[in-house]
């Protein structure tokens, strides 16, 4: 009697394990299938977005891609350690061949500490462009693309880059009404108005707590026609990208995700293989840090107004300073 309890007993914990064994492979398949189809599906919009943008633009895109000069491989070094330093760069595709770039940001993860950094790099920062010459920091992408721009950024601040993003703006704005529908929730400081010769910009903001959608956020973050200039535009920067990471780890962020990176890769040019970007992203969700650290180079007190023939208005700076800012910024060594 005693025999046929036992027996029975185990039967059953056989069949709870087993029941328990096929939820958590069902709900396994159905998140592989629910993040595969959440994938597609916003890739596939944003990719119906560009074909219609292509379409409707009088530009005649294939005699821009025939003249556009084929870039220097991209000659990153090996890592020393778990820090990752990524190039962010932010431009506005308009068929151009070449082009300067409106944002240069360098983000550093490092999953051993649990940090993350951003140091933006004020465009019109004077530098020292390897076999170009001083000229402003954003020149180097329109001479020699992300390849230049990180030999200028080691040459000058003696930090090596190991992967670039070029973000086109139009995904940042398609990225934003994903994971935010409702807006971003931005206290706008001021009356920000400004309309540029060729109508390509039309910023209208006025001030106040307010849910911006992804064009007005973009907006927000680009407009620099006050007395704050580049310098307010870089911080207002920093406050987006701190605003959007509280965006990605909330909730309804980690469920939107698959769809996210879906939209923003057709935007996206990248040295980054999609491994890489997802063995980042699940360190970092898994152990996001409270709070993005930021730098803004030139630091205070180590620039000045410079005006030179060949580059315009530059910012002027005390080279030494700001190399040594960067490195104790991001615990490097030259």
């Amino acid at each position: 009697m005693a025999g046929s309890r036992t027996l029975r007993r185990k039967r059953r914990k056989k069949r709870r394990r087993k029941f328990i064994y096929s939820f958590f492979i069902l709900f396994f398949l159905s998140l592989v299938l629910y993040s595969g189809y959440e994938f597609m599906a916003g890739q596939q919009e944003a990719i119906n977005r560009i074909d219609d943008h292509n379409n409707s633009s009088d530009n005649d895109q294939s005699q821009d891609q025939s003249d556009q000069e084929e870039q220097p491989d991209f000659k990153a070094p090996e890592q020393k350690s778990r820090k990752t330093n990524v190039l962010i760069l932010g431009v506005d595709s308009r068929g151009e061949a070449r082009s300067r770039t409106d944002t240069i940001i360098v983000g550093q993860y490092d999953p051993e500490h649990n940090t993350a950094k951003l140091a933006s790099i004020m465009r019109d920062t004077y530098v020292d462009i390897p076999g170009y010459g001083y000229n402003k920091i954003n020149a180097a992408f329109f001479f020699g693309g992300p390849e230049l721009l990180r030999q200028t950024i080691k040459n000058n601040f003696g930090l090596d880059i190991h992967y670039y993003a070029i973000v086109d703006f139009q995904g940042f704005i398609h990225v934003v009404d994903t994971i935010a529908p409702d807006g971003v929730k931005i206290n706008v400081e001021k009356r920000m108005k400004y309309r540029d010769g060729a109508g390509t910009i039309n910023i209208d903001l006025y001030p106040g707590e307010q849910y911006l959608d992804g064009e007005n956020l973009l907006d927000y973050a680009r407009f620099r026609n006050d007395a704050e200039g580049d310098f307010g535009r870089v911080r207002r920067q920093q406050e987006v990208i701190q605003k959007l990471k509280d965006e990605f780890l909330s909730f309804s962020g980690i469920v939107k995700l698959p769809r996210i990176i879906g939209t923003l890769l057709p935007y996206v040019e990248t040295n980054m293989k999609t491994k890489t970007i997802l063995s980042l992203g699940s360190d970092y969700l898994l152990n996001p840090s409270e709070e993005i650290e930021t730098l803004r180079i030139p630091v205070q007190g180590s620039f000045w107004n410079e005006t030179y023939e060949h580059a315009g208005a530059v910012l002027a700076i005390d080279e030494e300073k700001n190399r040594q800012a960067v490195q104790e910024f991001f615990g490097t060594e030259d």
